[in-house]
């Protein structure tokens, strides 16, 4: 009897430390995808269809309050859901004050100049499982990221060419992904060569005119969406297609990712990036 009643309170024993978990509520994206990756009880999210464009994986769960824009959340909707606790990012701190009137706030850091972003990335992933209660969980899905990526560099074609990573702003403008960046991140564990060694911003990008390309050695990678009517304008851009002759391969083109991302979006842009290359 004993035996056959095993499987029945493994199960209940959890459902009770689901119900037990703090119920979390998050402006942020980056917070967001690492806790829903980790298992967590997230209850409230900001701009949950800005989420399924820009970040996508892992999906928002159903039961998950919209609350509202990330930079003006709806504090009504906020102070009916009664979050046990509020996890924002250093972007939406300024909104600390508001919100810790409804629930403990507080604040987990990521990107910063000189810093090794996968480091930080597997703090903050362990960081927020010490937050939730989910530090088994949280390293799981270190241990399983990093199994993933080093299987994805298993399939990296030989001697691959170095990379340029951009995101078009406008028909002119590109951010061009470099050092400090979840992108050069996942490219150094993956063993390869970035071809943007420029400056880059606290979050590793920066914002240049597409002549600061062609001097560049490697092949383009375009990290999706296009801005409305780009892709047809750099279609009959003589500039643009002079670039690509340049770096002698078309540009590899991957759905969006989540460029601020931790290591839910490192994954993805990992598998995206294999998937282009053998696409091409």
């Amino acid at each position: 009897m004993t035996l056959l009643l095993a499987p029945t309170l493994g199960v209940a024993a959890q459902a009770m430390a689901v119900e037990s978990a703090p119920r979390i509520a998050t402006l942020d994206w980056t917070v967001a995808e690492t806790l829903i990756g980790i298992e967590a009880r997230l209850v409230g999210l900001a701009q949950i269809e800005g989420y399924e464009s820009w970040v996508a994986e892992p999906s928002v769960p159903s039961n998950v309050l919209d609350l509202g824009l990330r930079a003006q959340p709806s504090l009504e909707q906020l102070a009916a859901l009664a979050p046990d606790r509020i996890a924002l990012s250093p972007m939406f701190a300024n909104l600390e004050g508001r919100l810790s009137a409804i629930a403990p706030v507080t604040v987990f850091d990521l990107y910063g100049p000189d810093v090794d972003t996968w480091t930080e990335m597997r703090r903050l992933t362990r960081e927020l499982g010490g937050y939730v209660g989910r530090a088994e969980q949280a390293e799981a899905l270190i241990r399983d990221t990093d199994k993933r990526l080093a299987e994805l560099a298993d399939r990296l074609p030989d001697e691959p060419s170095a990379l340029i990573v951009v995101q078009f702003m406008d028909e002119r403008h590109v951010r061009v992904f470099g050092e400090n960046g979840l992108y050069h991140a996942v490219m150094e564990r993956l063993g390869l060569e970035n071809g943007w060694t420029g400056e880059t911003n606290r979050w590793g990008f920066a914002l240049v005119g597409l002549e600061k390309l062609a001097g560049l050695e490697g092949r383009i990678v375009v990290v999706k969406p296009y801005p409305v009517g780009v892709e047809r304008s750099l279609s009959q851009s003589a500039f643009w297609q002079r670039l690509i002759a340049r770096s002698g391969r078309k540009p590899l083109e991957i759905e969006p990712v989540w460029s601020f991302g931790s290591l839910p979006s490192a994954r993805r842009f990992a598998e995206r990036l294999l998937e282009a290359w053998h696409a091409n």
